[in-house]
């Protein structure tokens, strides 16, 4: 007899999961799909709590078919998924925490997505308990969308639906070197091979559980760790995303999720020999990957703090912290008739510290905050540049049939000159 090969294959990666696994397992069970079109691989990996008696006595009764693995304890989350990975079976596989727990519907609701838009990945919405969850991405639910039309980079949790030929065809595992983010790299490979990715953000799919002792895998391993997280996600955008506008924006996600919570409210507390350890391993990446266009899409503060880190001056960053921890306002200076907006934190045209304006400059996202800023700034000061000179060019060709080279630079000319207009708009106002 031939067994239909399963829609879904959930693993689960389980350590020390006691309570929680209970609700668990009871969320899995209460999945509308038909019990015969899922299977569960479950790895304990080296429970001490009864974990690994749970899963077998949840294999027994369950009605969809369950496999449990044993295996000694192997450090974190990358081994089990990997594992689970190797053995499944199904058309699309779905990582579940031990600790977590579906939505109803979940399963069901995420494998017609996928099937009816032909699409490799799936998020659905996540709810938090006892926990924050990710909530830019959820506004509206996305038949067909990618990383780059959508806020899906700032969730790069594995609780995703996968069509595995996806994963099978690239090889595709979790990096077990990496004791945290193993999650984020893994994920953004995802998004960047997929043929398309889907949003379910009309139903809750996925609650994500704060433990009370405080265990979370994502909670542990020290600020080392972050760095090696970042490296990686870093290094694998540079892989698969050429140099752009695209890389730029891909880019946001690992400077301001992984990189900079180093140098936020915890640096104040840190000893000077953390703070000069955090700066050394800060110091190769801000050299390698922090560009003017990586720099030109984030906040203000978090531009200006990012912008110390690459100059190595920490002690001027001790002094931006300060302030931000009073939860002050910088105040708004508007330039140019308010069609420029400078937040002036801490260090603004300081003679000393000499930190461009351009740092502390609003991009209109930021800007349209502020009462009397008008769109438009400086790129529009450009525009109307050109626009004048362009409404001069008509005259140009009259000087002779012969002057065709005065006739085809005209528009160049004019670019130039609205450039060099903007230069000297922008030198005035520093």
């Amino acid at each position: 007899m031939t067994v239909a090969q399963p829609d879904v294959t959930v693993i689960i990666g389980a350590y020390e999961a006691m309570p929680y696994l209970v609700e668990c397992l009871a969320s899995v069970e209460a999945q509308t799909i038909d019990p015969e079109r899922i299977e569960v691989i479950a790895v304990d990996d080296g429970s001490t709590d009864g974990t690994g008696e749970y899963l077998e006595e949840f294999a027994a009764r369950a009605p969809m078919h369950v496999t449990v693995i044993r295996q000694a304890n192997s450090g974190g989350p990358s081994g089990p998924r990997n594992v689970g990975l190797g053995k499944a079976a199904g058309r699309y596989v779905f990582f579940l925490d031990a600790d977590d727990r579906l939505g109803a519907e979940a399963l069901e609701r995420m494998v017609a997505m996928a099937d009816r838009n032909g699409t490799d990945v799936v998020l659905g919405k996540v709810e938090g308990i006892n926990r924050k969850a990710p909530r830019s991405m959820w506004g509206k639910t996305l038949e067909r969308t990618d990383v780059y039309s959508s806020n899906i980079k700032f969730t790069l949790s594995a609780q995703k639906l996968f069509r595995r030929a996806l994963l099978d065809r690239h090889g595709m595992r979790f990096d077990e070197s990496l004791w945290t983010g193993e999650d984020a790299l893994f994920t953004m490979e995802a998004y960047l091979r997929a043929d398309g990715v889907s949003v379910v953000a009309d139903h809750v799919c996925y609650y994500l559980v704060g433990r009370d002792d405080g265990k979370h895998v994502t909670k542990s391993g020290g600020y080392t760790l972050r760095f090696d997280s970042a490296r990686a996600l870093m290094r694998l955008i540079t892989d698969l995303v050429p140099a752009g506008p695209r890389r730029d924006m891909l880019m946001v996600r690992p400077f301001t999720v992984t990189l900079l919570p180093q140098f936020g409210p915890q640096y104040l507390k840190d000893s000077e020999e953390v703070r000069r350890h955090k700066m050394e391993l800060a110091k190769p990446l801000m050299e390698a990957y922090w560009t003017e266009e990586v720099a030109r899409r984030l906040k203000v503060e978090e531009r200006l703090r990012l912008h110390l880190v690459a100059g190595q001056r920490s002690e001027l960053l001790v002094e931006v912290l300060e302030f931000l921890r009073t939860k002050k306002q910088a105040a708004p200076l508007l330039e140019k008739k308010g069609r420029r907006v400078y937040l002036a934190y801490p260090l603004f045209r300081d003679r000393t510290a000499a930190i461009p304006d351009s740092v502390y400059l609003a991009e209109p996202r930021e800007a349209r905050a502020v009462p009397g800023y008008r769109e438009g700034g400086a790129d529009g000061f450009a525009r109307k540049v050109i626009r004048r000179v362009r409404r001069a060019l008509p005259a140009a060709p009259r000087r002779g049939a012969g002057n065709c080279a005065t006739s085809h630079d005209g528009p160049a000319d004019a670019q130039r000159t609205a450039s060099g207009a903007q230069s000297t708009a922008l030198q005035r106002s520093a």
